[in-house]
């Protein structure tokens, strides 16, 4: 069958409408990131079995870290929820003390060392724009407060990337980055003599 041509341009419009709305809302559709960074860095030995409290804390002021499109009022958001994140900085930070010779615990005690790793600040940015090439910035900053008795170490340990591409990046590629950077910033923590230092006094 035969379309009239009025008709016939039409459909041809509405399928590329369609298209288009389709189209724009892939490249507006927001990220929700599964992460799992992980320390690779060796971590100076300097515990003899000490249990250890540690607790991970998520101290940002919200979970979205920034958007695809690198403007606030985007829809098209990029987010790590705390619940899903906290228990990996959790696990991380107790291999982390168990390679550096320590028992990390969960449980509080009077007395007992303790170690307090918070992820202060996780940010997605979009850099310089030039012609075909797009910029992507991130940033994270993790605190690490040791205690024991009355001495208190505290160190904070920054880390930045930034990463140019044609394409703006999918769910996989920022999950990717975003664990990459969180992945450095543990191998900062971990590597500073002076968190064993403290806990193993």
């Amino acid at each position: 069958m035969h379309c009239p041509r009025p008709l016939h341009t039409f459909l041809l419009r509405l399928s590329a409408g369609l298209l288009t709305a389709g189209l724009l809302s892939a490249c507006a559709s927001p990220h929700y990131l599964q992460l799992n960074p992980q320390r690779s860095a060796e971590v100076p030995v300097t515990g003899n079995g000490q249990a250890i409290t540690v607790i991970a804390v998520d101290g940002r002021d919200s979970e979205v870290i920034g958007t695809r499109t690198g403007s606030a009022m985007s829809t098209a958001t990029i987010t790590v929820n705390a619940h899903e994140l906290v228990p990996s900085l959790q696990r991380e930070a107790e291999r982390a003390l168990r390679d550096m010779g320590f028992s990390p615990t969960a449980e509080n005690a009077p007395g007992r060392p303790s170690l307090t790793l918070t992820l202060e600040h996780l940010g997605y940015e979009r850099g310089q724009s030039r012609p075909v090439i797009d910029e992507a910035r991130l940033e994270s900053v993790l605190i690490a407060e040791a205690v024991n008795g009355v001495n208190t170490y505290t160190g904070t340990y920054t880390s930045r990337r930034t990463q140019s591409f044609a394409v703006r990046p999918d769910r996989d590629t920022n999950a990717r980055m975003v664990n990459d950077l969180l992945s450095d910033g543990l191998d900062r923590a971990f590597r500073d003599p002076e968190l064993g230092r403290l806990l193993a006094r």
